[in-house]
């Protein structure tokens, strides 16, 4: 048992205690003056039965304010109901209701709040947010509303009725909050929206707020952007169903070093029993969820070792996860495919990023040394966009980067011409070659050029094709 546990027993026995002597005063001293009063009287069955109402009183005061204590419902710093209790809550509702919305609100700034003030006015800022939260809602006649406090800075809203009755009005509380302030300090607020038609499992509701959140922030997008999700059930079956069955379809697309091409990169689509595919943006995550990110890495690798055997030389570049990377058993694996397969040398590019910064760097690079030692070149992606893809850069001992499709992405002007030199320049200066995509037109095409980049790759330059000439 945790201090921290072993000190609330503490402090709960003590208050219990206090909070009980009054109660066996009175019943001591109700037994003493019928004692005094009626000695002559009584007979023995008086004192068993004082015993036990004295026994018995103590138990059951004890038992209630033990689980008095026990059933917290509220948050102690904003009010809100406790994540426990909100999500018994909502599903009783949801159960109960044909039509329900879920809203999930965040205070984004509340980590640098909590750094740059204190905790105390990180307190106050969440207390006082969901109190403006509050007031707003029945501003716009929503009374009445359970709130409960996720995580951090992170608000679940449940009302009744579908998404749409309430789109407008989130919308317009976070353009209201660009405004909003506590104390001088500017409070961030974000949201999504999502109804029971998506799922009726809390947990998902509840994950789908989260994607949806930071899809918003990520690509500034509206709460529009997901009609179309998968019921979350059903994919999970799918990708199950599909690793277990290694049923997967991958897409080639050419890229160029000058006229000349060096590679191609591929793309995965899983598939499902009905001969559905789920593209990345859907099962990534729940790869990750079902710790199944491993399974999908070495079956991806094994595929694209197969390519390699059945073609004429072609290279091919695959994205891989870190986390697979570093997994003891995964590398092990990956080590025995490329010992085995001889003509896969130097012909398999592992494409890699992620958000966090792994801080064993000097670990993670000696890693990638052993792959590079096996004929692997690493490549790192996103650069110019993901802080820890130019973290990489600068420590990783690496073959190949490849810019963020910002850079070129429906980019007809030269208002980024300057950066990818940059990072060209910097990159060719530690031996890298560099790697650019989304090349969609002739006049993109032609200013990526003059950058001096190696490699380039887009839908002017070629298609996107259905790995046919491979199939096992």
């Amino acid at each position: 048992m945790l201090l921290p546990e072993i000190k609330e027993r503490e402090y709960r026995f003590k208050l219990a205690l206090r909070m009980v002597l009054p109660i066996f005063a009175l019943v001591v001293a109700f037994i003493f003056h019928t004692f005094i009063t009626s000695q002559n009287t009584l007979n023995t069955s008086f004192y068993v039965e004082s015993i036990l109402i004295l026994v018995f009183s103590i138990y059951f005061i004890f038992y209630l304010i033990y689980k008095g204590f026990d059933t917290k419902i509220t948050d102690s710093v904003s009010k809100a109901f406790t994540r426990e209790y909100m999500y018994e809550y909502l599903k009783k509702e949801i159960k109960n209701s044909k039509e329900y919305t879920l809203i999930l609100l965040s205070v984004d700034n509340l980590y640098e709040i909590n750094s740059r003030y204190g905790i105390k006015i990180g307190d106050k800022v969440l207390f006082e947010t969901l109190n403006w939260i509050a007031e707003f809602l029945k501003s716009k006649d929503i009374y009445n509303i359970p709130i409960g406090r996720i995580k951090g800075g992170d608000f679940i809203i449940g009302v009744y009725g579908n998404k749409n009755r309430y789109k407008t009005i989130i919308e317009l509380m976070c353009l209201k909050s660009e405004d909003f302030k506590i104390d001088g300090i500017e409070i961030q607020i974000s949201g999504a929206i999502n109804d029971i038609t998506f799922s009726k499992d809390i947990d998902y509701l509840i994950e789908n707020l989260f994607e949806l959140q930071n899809k918003i922030k990520n690509f500034k997008l509206t709460t529009n952007y997901i009609d179309e999700d998968i019921n979350p059930n059903e994919l999970e079956y799918n990708v199950i169903n599909a690793i277990k069955r290694k049923n997967l379809v991958v897409y080639t697309q050419a890229v160029f070093e000058k006229e000349s091409e060096v590679f191609k990169e591929c793309s995965v689509k899983l598939k499902t029993e009905d001969e559905r595919l789920l593209h990345q943006k859907n099962y990534m995550k729940i790869l990750d969820k079902l710790r199944l990110m491993g399974d999908y890495d070495l079956m991806v690798l094994e595929k694209v070792i197969k390519m390699c055997i059945k073609s004429d030389g072609d290279k091919f570049a695959i994205q891989i996860s870190p986390t697979s990377i570093r997994n003891f058993t995964v590398l092990t694996k990956i080590k025995e495919i490329f010992t085995k397969n001889e003509c896969a040398k130097k012909r398999i590019i592992l494409l890699l990023h992620e958000r966090e910064y792994y801080p064993k760097i000097d670990k993670f690079n000696a890693i990638l040394q052993q792959l590079r030692s096996l004929g692997i070149l690493i490549a790192v992606d996103r650069l110019g966009s993901l802080h820890t893809s130019f973290l990489y850069f600068r420590d990783l001992d690496i073959d190949i980067v490849r810019l963020d499709t910002y850079y070129t992405r429906d980019n007809d002007e030269r208002a980024y011409k300057n950066i990818v030199i940059g990072f060209n320049v910097m990159a060719h200066e530690k031996g890298l070659k560099t790697w650019v995509k989304m090349i969609e037109s002739e006049n993109c095409y032609t200013l990526t050029k003059e950058t001096g980049v190696d490699y380039m790759q887009g839908r002017y330059l070629a298609p996107l094709e259905k790995n046919e000439n491979y199939r096992s």
